[in-house]
């Protein structure tokens, strides 16, 4: 009998829907991943009562601080990763733990298309003791504009975003011990009209608490900067403080590279005039020699928080070059303390001292105790063993993935439509699906990785190699989207090969290949060993002996400078890759 339309329509169908079951690719499983950091400034031993430089090491800019009675928040940037904006607690300014993400569902922001070094710019985060409300405003560049999200645990869950109508960047919130609340934020100079290169204002609006909106007039309280006769760049990063009858503004000046600085303004008002201190900036490196060993670059970004031992301090975000002028890891948080002068102003470095990386202390509870502890029963709750994981200094970290659910330190590149990674499936292991979404396009590659923290580092995965023709599986270093290598294991009609992939530019190229003599199912793991400079590509099969694939591959092509230097704000991450070839 002849088949009827209808009938045809329904076999093509199932025939389309069997052969896409068929080609659908088998996941990637990885059995574990490790990092190991081992630069020369951590090496010597930490004296007691003394903390190491910088508290975060790693990509983690813009940090922004809050104080919740003996609780401390910290928050930064994350531009277009996923989960964003990181949240750590302390009780000492020291040792900080992370609880969280403030954007911790795809749902709440849009990431789409958004490259590397765009989206979430410089949040802010500030508590409104009155309804026990955190409040973290911040700006999604190139999607969107500004927003606020709240949430009364800073564990969250955090709201979804309440949109702003303003231009510019770098919103904070200040809230008045007379019950007013103001936002200030880098804008536009006077008429839209800047006189030069990099000219900026800072503006101040009053928000309405209750009506969770802004009201009343905006007005410019900075023009250009300290000096405008002197065209100062980049006015940005605005936080104000109240502190014995005068509210203080501090600000970035000078661009967030090797100019960057940290500038000071008082006023009686929050509204303005605000004066300049005759002294600034308050903190800079950019008069010192970079490009000897150990110099710390780019200070600035800094916001400012009274500590456990009732004196000021101040987080800031700073760089460590490496052979003169490189780095991998970006941007990075660092802690030191303030000191007032005699007439009221606060001062974090004096002019010509070269940031250190020890530094004494503040005395508290919390220190002399040990570790702090959560602040509330829910953070407590949600403690997982990995939570307690060094975040400076030497240290080796390992994920067996044998957790019901990811470390928070693992990362993504924009949020995901689909959920392409699995734990537990087969146990302790983690399965990437491969998907054609590229590390060098604008999607959600899958792709897991985390933050390179060190210039000396080691880091490694084993993986059983990819079962579907035509994918692939390994691990990758990654800049952005135009500046990453991938070493990795393809499975092709003829067996497993091992390649290199370098991304420098506006096309991949392969570095290394060659055929692997190993069982279809034989665990494979892939090592990376970056010191400065040079990056060593080594792998081994069932645990036999290490091989040397690329000894000394050039880590240029994944530093800051080459993606893009003062312009490219984020640092390098590695990471588990699995892709359709």
């Amino acid at each position: 009998m002849k088949p009827q339309p209808s009938t045809l329509f329904a076999i093509a169908a199932f025939s389309l829907a069997a052969s896409s079951f068929a080609a659908a690719p088998a996941p990637v499983a990885f059995d574990s991943f490790e990092y190991t950091g081992r630069d020369d400034i951590f090496a010597a031993p930490l004296p007691a009562g003394h903390y190491r430089n910088p508290i975060l090491a790693g990509f983690y800019p813009d940090p922004s601080v809050c104080q919740v009675g003996q609780d401390y928040y910290l928050i930064n940037s994350t531009f277009a990763y996923y989960p964003g904006i990181p949240i750590f607690h302390s009780r000492d300014l020291v040792n900080w733990r992370q609880i969280g993400h403030v954007i911790h569902r795809p749902n709440q922001l849009s990431y789409d298309k958004l490259g590397v070094s765009r989206g979430l710019f410089a949040p802010a985060l500030s508590y409104h003791e009155p309804s026990k409300t955190f409040y973290v405003v911040c700006t999604l560049v190139d999607g969107g504009g500004n927003f606020f999200v709240t949430a009364q645990d800073p564990a969250g869950p955090w709201s979804d975003p309440v949109w702003l109508d303003f231009d510019g960047i770098d919103p904070s919130l200040f809230f008045d011990d007379n019950g007013r609340a103001w936002l200030v934020n880098n804008g536009n100079p006077p008429d839209n009209k800047p006189i030069y290169q990099g000219h900026r204002a800072i503006w101040i609006q009053e928000f309405d608490v209750k009506a969770q909106k802004l009201i009343g007039p905006r007005s410019i309280i900075i023009n250009g900067g300290v000096d405008l006769a002197k065209q100062p760049v980049w006015i940005e990063g605005p936080h104000l403080y109240q502190r014995g009858g005068w509210y203080y503004l501090c600000c970035a000046e000078g661009g967030t590279s090797d100019q960057h600085s940290q500038v000071i303004f008082r006023s009686k008002a929050p509204t303005g005039p605000f004066t300049p201190w005759s002294d600034n900036p308050i903190l800079t490196q950019r008069d010192l020699d970079g490009t000897v060993p150990h110099a710390v670059t780019a200070t600035g970004h800094a916001d400012l928080v009274e500590g456990p031992d009732g004196q000021w301090w101040s987080v800031f975000l700073a760089c460590r070059p490496f052979a003169g002028r490189y780095f991998t890891t970006g941007r990075e948080t660092f802690l030191l303390p303030v000191k007032w002068t005699e007439d009221g102003w606060p001062r974090i470095l004096p002019h010509g001292e070269r940031v250190p990386y020890v530094v004494k202390a503040p005395v508290g509870p919390a220190l002399a105790a040990g570790r702090e502890q959560p602040n509330s029963a829910a953070a407590a709750d949600k403690r997982q063993p990995y939570d307690d994981v060094p975040l400076t200094g030497n240290f080796t970290w390992r994920d067996d993935f044998d957790s019901a659910t990811l470390s928070p330190l693992w990362i993504m590149v924009r949020a995901p439509k689909e959920t392409w990674w699995q734990l537990g499936q087969p146990a302790g292991r983690l399965s990437l699906t491969p998907r054609a979404d590229a590390l060098s396009g604008t999607g959600n590659p899958s792709f897991l990785a985390r933050r390179v923290q060190h210039a000396k580092f080691e880091t490694s995965t084993t993986l059983v190699p990819p079962a579907t023709v035509g994918t692939s599986g390994g691990l990758v270093a990654f800049q952005s989207e135009t500046h990453y290598y991938y070493f990795g294991v393809r499975r092709t009609s003829d067996g497993l090969v091992l390649f290199l992939e370098l991304m420098n530019g506006p096309t991949p190229e392969i570095v290394a290949t060659t055929k692997l003599d190993a069982a279809a199912d034989a665990p494979i793991t892939l090592r990376l060993v970056g010191n400065e400079m040079t990056l060593g590509f080594d792998y081994r099969v069932s645990n036999g002996e290490w091989k040397s694939f690329v000894p000394a591959a050039d880590t240029q092509p994944i530093t800051v400078q080459a993606a893009g230097g003062g312009l490219h704000f984020t640092g390098a991450v590695v990471g588990m890759h699995a892709r359709t070839e």
